[in-house]
C-alpha cells in the first residue's frame, strides 16, 4: 500500500479505537480530505494512454444491465466487497489456483451470490483489445460500478471516478469473513466495520441504500429477521413467509428482491422501506437505533436529491479505501488470475 494510503487508514484506525460515543453510537468520523486524491487517484487518469478505456466499460456496462438488471446491482456490491477485504485492488476476482486453492471469491458472503464477474471479463477483454496492459481491473471494477450506478439510477446518479488503482496479488477467502459486515450486525457493529475502512457514519447509511437494487437469498435474513421476534411490518413478514422456507439450506435457499417497491431503480426507496419497518436485513433497522442515523433516515427518504448527492461522494471514498499504487500492485492480463 503506498505510505499515504496507509496513513489513511491508520488514522482511521485510530479514530475508530477512540471515537467518544454519542446516543450509543461511535462518534463520527470524518476521514481526511480528498482519499482517492491523497491515495494517487485522479479523474481521467487512463486520458492519454487510453482515451477511450471508460467508454469502452460504460458501453459494456450498459448493455448488461439492459439485458438483466440484477448484473447492474452486482456491480455495485462487487465494488464493496472488493474494497472491504485487500482494499480496492480486483482480488474478489481472483479464481481458484493450485498456489491460491481459497480466494475471496469462494468465501460465503461471495459465493455464490456475487454476479457480475463475466461483466468484468467482457469490459477487460475490450478494454485489452484497445489498449494492451494499461488498464487495471481493479479500476475497471471501479468504473463498472459506477456505470451500473448510472444506469439503474435513470442517470441521476452521475458521477466521476478517479482512476490508477492497481491490481493485487493476494486473496484470501478467510479476510472476506474478517471484514465483510453480515446482514445481523447492529449499528454499532456497522460503525465501527466501516471506520476501520476510513468511512464515516454518514458514509455507511449513504452505501446501505444500495440494498434499493438487487436481491438476497432467504438465509440472510429468515433466522433473525422471520423466526425471532423483531421490528418488522407483520404484513411484509407474512409476504416473505410465503417466499422463503422457514430453514433455508444450502439446496432451498430461493431469493427475494431487496426492495419491493422499485426493485430494478437506484433511488431512495430504500429509506422509505426502513421508516416503514420493510427492510430485510437487521443491518438495515438499525440504521434507526439511534437519533442521528434516524434523522440521517428521513433525510435520504425525504429531500429529492438528497441521497443521490451522498452516494456519488461516498462510491468514490469507498472505491479509494486501501488502493495499491507504485510496487504494492500489477496490472493484471487476466482479471482472474495474477501474471
Amino acid at each position: 500500500m503506498a505510505g499515504l494510503c496507509a496513513l489513511l487508514v491508520a488514522g482511521a484506525l485510530f479514530v475508530a479505537a477512540t471515537a467518544s460515543m454519542v446516543g450509543g453510537v461511535a462518534g463520527f468520523y470524518v476521514p481526511p480530505p480528498g482519499p482517492a486524491a491523497a491515495c494517487g487517484l485522479k479523474v481521467g487518469y487512463y486520458r492519454d494512454r487510453c482515451p477511450h478505456a471508460e467508454d469502452i466499460v460504460r458501453g459494456v456496462v450498459g448493455a448488461a444491465v439492459l439485458r438483466d438488471p440484477g448484473v447492474g446491482a452486482g456491480l455495485i456490491r462487487m465494488l464493496f466487497h472488493d474494497c472491504f477485504v485487500e482494499g480496492c485492488d480486483a482480488s474478489v476476482l481472483l479464481d481458484p489456483s493450485p498456489a491460491n486453492p481459497q480466494p475471496e471469491k469462494l468465501a460465503p458472503p461471495n459465493n455464490p451470490s456475487l454476479r457480475g464477474f463475466e461483466v468484468i471479463d467482457a469490459a477487460k477483454a475490450a478494454v485489452e483489445a484497445a489498449c494492451q496492459g494499461v488498464v487495471s481491473c481493479a479500476d475497471v471494477v471501479a468504473f463498472a460500478a459506477r456505470d451500473a450506478s448510472f444506469f439503474l439510477s435513470n442517470s441521476r446518479v452521475a458521477f466521476q471516478m478517479p482512476a490508477g488503482r492497481l491490481d493485487g496479488r493476494y486473496s484470501n477467502a478467510s479476510r472476506a469473513l474478517d471484514f465483510l459486515p453480515p446482514p445481523t450486525f447492529n449499528l454499532a457493529q456497522l460503525v465501527a466495520n466501516f471506520a476501520v475502512k476510513g468511512l464515516s457514519v454518514e458514509d455507511m447509511v449513504v452505501l446501505s441504500g444500495a440494498h434499493t437494487v438487487g436481491r438476497s437469498h432467504c438465509s440472510s435474513f429468515v433466522p433473525d429477521r422471520l423466526a425471532a421476534p423483531s421490528d418488522i411490518d407483520p404484513s411484509f413478514a407474512f409476504t416473505l413467509r410465503g417466499q422463503c422456507p422457514a430453514s433455508p439450506s444450502p439446496g432451498n435457499d430461493p431469493t427475494v428482491v431487496q426492495d419491493a417497491v422499485t426493485p430494478n431503480t437506484l433511488d431512495s426507496q430504500y429509506y422509505k422501506n426502513v421508516l416503514a419497518h420493510r427492510a430485510l436485513f437487521t443491518s438495515d433497522a438499525s440504521l434507526l437505533a439511534s437519533p442521528a442515523t434516524a434523522k440521517m433516515v428521513v433525510d435520504n427518504a425525504n429531500i429529492p436529491g438528497w441521497w443521490e448527492d451522498r452516494f456519488k461522494e461516498a462510491m468514490v471514498k469507498l472505491a479509494a479505501v486501501e488502493v495499491k499504487t507504485g510496487g504494492n500492485g500489477e496490472v493484471r492480463r487476466n482479471c482472474r488470475a495474477v501474471n
